[in-house]
């Protein structure tokens, strides 16, 4: 019966994130699932900067408020 586990790629190997024990040498199957969605390059010189100038606009458009909290080290590495 086929078992999901989670596991995090880090320095070339994948880390489970909880205990499971397994047989030594067990062969897996591994499906990897992208937690970001890559757009494709873009090669176009002028929709690139089309793209650049609008994120500048919004970026602009909503700035950080003066009293927004600030984050320290700890605050933005996740603990295990």
């Amino acid at each position: 019966m086929p078992k999901s586990l989670k596991a995090v790629y880090r320095n070339g190997a994948f880390i489970l994130q909880s205990a499971y024990e397994l047989p030594e040498g067990t062969e897996v199957d591994l499906f990897i699932q992208s937690p970001q969605v890559l757009s494709p390059p873009i090669s176009d010189k002028q929709t690139k900067q089309q793209l650049l100038k609008s994120l500048v606009e919004r970026m602009q458009q909503n700035p950080i408020p003066l009293n927004a909290p600030r984050f320290t080290r700890e605050m933005l590495h996740e603990r295990r």
